[in-house]
C-alpha cells in the first residue's frame, strides 16, 4: 500500500541516504529495516528505493547517485511521466504568465519545468497521485501548488480560472501493462478536443502513433525525441499553437536543448492512407530480433520508388513518426527514393542530412541466399558484421553466425527488399560533421 507519510518521513530518507552511501545490498537493506519498520513498511521502502536513483536519472540527469533529492512517486507514476530533456524543452512553448489546469496530472513531471511564473493547479481522480503531486512541486518548483481531487472533464467544463491546460490521458488498462488501441485513451483524444474549448490554448501528450488524420486542423502537432527514439506527440490548442496546421519533429539532448527541427504544412496526402494499408504494413515489417525497427510509416506522395543508389539511409525516429522524412529527404536531395513499398529506408545519390539520418555508403548487393551474400562478404573481405532488418524475419545473431564472415574489414549488412523482393545490401557507415538542421 502506498504510504506517502512513510516516504517523505526524514527518517526514511536519512536511511535511504546512509544506504546508498554504504552501497548496502538488498540484504542488507532488508536486515537493517528489520530492526525499526513492520514488515509492510519495509517491503514499501525497498520497493520505493529501488525508484530513487531511476528518478534522479530521469528528472536531474544524475546517473552516478551525487543528487539528495527526493521525489515522491511509485513505479507507474514514474514511467508515464514526461523525463527532464523533454520537459525542459517543453517549458519554452509556454508564456511566463497566466494559470495552467495540470489534467491528469500524475506525479507531476509535466509540470516540472514549467516556467515559475505561472500558477499551476494539478487535477487527478486519485489522491495518492495528487500527493504526489504536492510534495514533487514543493521539491521542484519551491511552491505550493493546489489540487483538486475530480474528473478532470468536470474540472474543464466547470473552469473559471486557469487560461491553459496540459494533459496526458492514460493508456493502461491495468498496472503495468499498456494499451495496445492507441485510441484507447482516459480521457478519450475526442474528449481532449471538447476539453480544449474551455481554455485559451493548451497542449495534449498522446501516443506518437495516433492517427495523425485523426487530430483536428488549427492544431500544431509536434513529435519529440532524442536520436535515438521518437517519446511524444503533442497536439497544441489555441494560443500555443503558433504555428497552426503544422507539424513539427524536434530531437533533443540530455539537457533539452534542440539538436534539430523539422517543419512542414500538414499534408492531406501524407495523411490519406487508410488504416488497413497501415495495418499491413505495420504487421509486415514489425520486426523480431536485436535490431528492432520503428513501426514504418512511409509515404508513397513522398517518395517514389527506385533502385539502389550511392546511399542508403535510415530516418531518424521522430522523422519516421511524424511522417516527415519523405520530405525532408526530397528537400535535400531530389534523388531519393524508397527501394520497395512501406519500407522506411531511402536511398540516394548523395548523403542525406545528419541527424535526421544515418547514412551508409553502399559497397554491392546480392539476393539473400547463403552462397551469393557469403561471396559477397568474401569480395568486400568482410569479418565483422552489424545485420539490420526491414521486411525479411530472420534472428540477427543466428545469422551473422551462419554467414561465418572472415575478413578484415567491417560493415553493414542490410537485409530488406527491392521492390518487393528479398536483398543484401553491403554498406559502410558515412560520418558527416553533424549539422544544426531548422
Amino acid at each position: 500500500m502506498f504510504n506517502a507519510e512513510l516516504l517523505t518521513s526524514a527518517k526514511v530518507q536519512e536511511f535511504i541516504t546512509l544506504a546508498t552511501k554504504k552501497k548496502w545490498d538488498a540484504l542488507q537493506v532488508s536486515t537493517q529495516l528489520a530492526k525499526e519498520f513492520s514488515n509492510e513498511e519495509r517491503a514499501a521502502i525497498m520497493d520505493y528505493m529501488a525508484l530513487v536513483p531511476k528518478f534522479r536519472e530521469k528528472f536531474f540527469g544524475e546517473k552516478n547517485g551525487k543528487s539528495d533529492i527526493f521525489l515522491l512517486c511509485d513505479k507507474l507514476a514514474l514511467e508515464q511521466s514526461t523525463a527532464q530533456d523533454i520537459g525542459r524543452w517543453k517549458a519554452n512553448l509556454w508564456p511566463n504568465e497566466g494559470s495552467v489546469h495540470d489534467l491528469c496530472c500524475g506525479m507531476g513531471g509535466d509540470s516540472f519545468f514549467l516556467p515559475a511564473t505561472l500558477k499551476i493547479t494539478g487535477v487527478d481522480l486519485d489522491e495518492n497521485r495528487l500527493a504526489m503531486y504536492r510534495y514533487n512541486n514543493r521539491v521542484t518548483r519551491g511552491s505550493e501548488d493546489q489540487t483538486i481531487l475530480a474528473d478532470v472533464r468536470e474540472v474543464a467544463r466547470t473552469n473559471t480560472n486557469a487560461d491553459f491546460f496540459t494533459i496526458d490521458p492514460a493508456r493502461r488498462a491495468i498496472e503495468g501493462e499498456n494499451q495496445r488501441d492507441l485510441r484507447n485513451l482516459t480521457p478519450t483524444f475526442e474528449e481532449v478536443i471538447e476539453i480544449s474549448k474551455h481554455y485559451k490554448g493548451g497542449m495534449a501528450k498522446i501516443p506518437p502513433g495516433y492517427p495523425i488524420c485523426e487530430i483536428p486542423r488549427g492544431t500544431e502537432i509536434l513529435y519529440i525525441g532524442s536520436r535515438t527514439d521518437c517519446r511524444e506527440c503533442l497536439v497544441l490548442f489555441g494560443e500555443l499553437a503558433k504555428n497552426p496546421d503544422h507539424v513539427r519533429a524536434v530531437m533533443v539532448d540530455k539537457t533539452g536543448n534542440a539538436i534539430a527541427e523539422w517543419d512542414f504544412t500538414r499534408d492531406e496526402k501524407r495523411e490519406a492512407r487508410n488504416e488497413s494499408e497501415q495495418s499491413q504494413y505495420d504487421h509486415n515489417y514489425e520486426l523480431e530480433g536485436r535490431d528492432r525497427v520503428y513501426r514504418t510509416s512511409s509515404s508513397e506522395s513522398d517518395l517514389p520508388l527506385g533502385s539502389v543508389s550511392k546511399f542508403i539511409a535510415e530516418p531518424a525516429p521522430v522523422l519516421l513518426r511524424s511522417h516527415l522524412f519523405g520530405a525532408v529527404a526530397l528537400a535535400c536531395d531530389k534523388t531519393a527514393h524508397l527501394i520497395s513499398p512501406g519500407i522506411a529506408y531511402v536511398t540516394s545519390e548523395a548523403p542525406l542530412p545528419s541527424p535526421g539520418f544515418a547514412n551508409f555508403e553502399v559497397l554491392d548487393s546480392a539476393e539473400i541466399s547463403t552462397g551469393a551474400v557469403r561471396a559477397m562478404l568474401k569480395a568486400h573481405d568482410i569479418g565483422k558484421l552489424t545485420l539490420k532488418l526491414r521486411g525479411v524475419k530472420v534472428d540477427p545473431d543466428q545469422e551473422i553466425k551462419r554467414l561465418k564472415s572472415k575478413g578484415k574489414n567491417s560493415a553493414t549488412l542490410f537485409y530488406t527488399r527491392l521492390d518487393g523482393e528479398k536483398i543484401a545490401i553491403l554498406a559502410t557507415p558515412y560520418n558527416p560533421k553533424p549539422n544544426h538542421v531548422r
